[in-house]
């Protein structure tokens, strides 16, 4: 059997077996009602005795032959409909059916995620990189390989452009953290970003770019920060080169491998006891065990390396370095 004639038999093959046998139902029990004159309860009954295979009640040569009729019509139908369910069952299709609901089921149910457009080499990437600090991702990609090679990587991937506001939608872009466009092209990243922009304002989206001009086109188009991996590759070069010690530092703190030092961003909430308080005051060193490293201002302004006296404002975000368990303790508090 083609692709197509499969994927006939998938779509429709079980209505229309349902229905075939429905029908040799329905015909035998008119026509035992007509041929023997039976009411309909017994004629339905004696229907359903023949296609079974059952003793019969005595009947007439007309009922016989009708009867001989039903009988190969009803065994037919039974036959093609047990072997399309068994075939629907061994050859995958319950099994992928239930898995599209798994599928769609989880879609729903995602919450504070990222939506990774493309599985390229940078999106693969990230994927591994939220998957290693357990954060919470969908990724959209047109290629139905890459989405595959998604799945296997235990990625929830859906293909589809994601480009498209109703594709946005379905991976739920209302209830995001944030956005990753990382498609195969710039053209493609900036229709993503500004379509994002335009369904979610508030929305942190952060898109890739390979020349100086897409960068600023993704920065027009709504982009809260671009990357330019060529760009950033060739820092690393030379800074590598150039300052190895600080550079396997900076590598060991932000590593998500690492136990035993870790480098992290915590927002103070409005609500939380730390607002408007000093560090000095907070006593974030003696009852933490951290090291702020620098405060961001919610105006985009980052302090480096701040003065025990400044003080921590509402929606600041600290750059703070300590061990993993500390830092999980000092975010709860800086939430509220």
């Amino acid at each position: 059997m083609d692709a197509k004639g499969d994927r006939f038999l998938r779509a429709q093959g079980p209505r229309f077996a349902v229905a075939l046998l429905v029908s040799v139902v329905v015909l035998g029990t008119l026509g035992y009602h007509w041929t023997e004159g039976w009411g309909l309860w017994r004629a339905f009954y004696t229907t359903i005795l023949g296609i079974t295979t059952v003793d019969l009640p005595p009947m007439s040569r007309s009922g016989q032959v009708f009867t001989v009729a039903l009988l190969l019509a009803g065994v037919s139908a039974a036959l093609y409909t047990f072997t399309l369910l068994a075939t629907l069952v061994v050859g995958g299709g319950l099994p992928k059916r239930l898995q599209r609901r798994r599928h769609q089921r989880m879609l729903e149910t995602l919450t504070d995620h990222f939506i990774i457009c493309g599985y390229g080499r940078i999106g693969s990437i990230v994927a591994q990189q939220f998957q290693r600090q357990r954060v919470p991702f969908v990724v959209v990609e047109r290629d139905p390989d890459r989405v595959q090679a998604a799945a296997d990587d235990g990625a929830l991937a859906v293909e589809a452009d994601a480009s498209r506001e109703e594709v946005l939608k379905r991976v739920g872009i209302d209830r995001a953290r944030g956005v990753i466009a990382a498609v195969g092209t710039d053209a493609e990243n900036v229709y993503a970003v500004l379509t994002a922009r335009v369904m979610r304002p508030d929305l942190f989206i952060v898109g890739r770019a390979e020349t100086e001009d897409a960068t600023q086109k993704l920065k027009r188009a709504g982009a809260d920060r671009v990357i330019s991996p060529y760009q950033i590759g060739a820092v690393q070069i030379a800074q590598t080169a150039l300052r190895p010690a600080v550079v396997d530092f900076v590598e060991l703190a932000t590593s998500s491998d690492n136990l035993d030092l870790a480098m992290e961003e915590i927002t103070i909430a409005a609500a939380s006891a730390l607002a408007n308080q000093s560090i000095l005051n907070a006593n974030l060193r003696q009852r933490y065990g951290v090291i702020v490293v620098g405060i961001q201002r919610p105006t985009g302004k980052m302090a480096f390396n701040p003065e025990p006296d400044t003080v921590m404002g509402p929606n600041d975000k600290l750059v703070v370095l300590g061990r993993p368990e500390s830092l999980k303790r000092l975010e709860s508090e800086a939430a509220g």
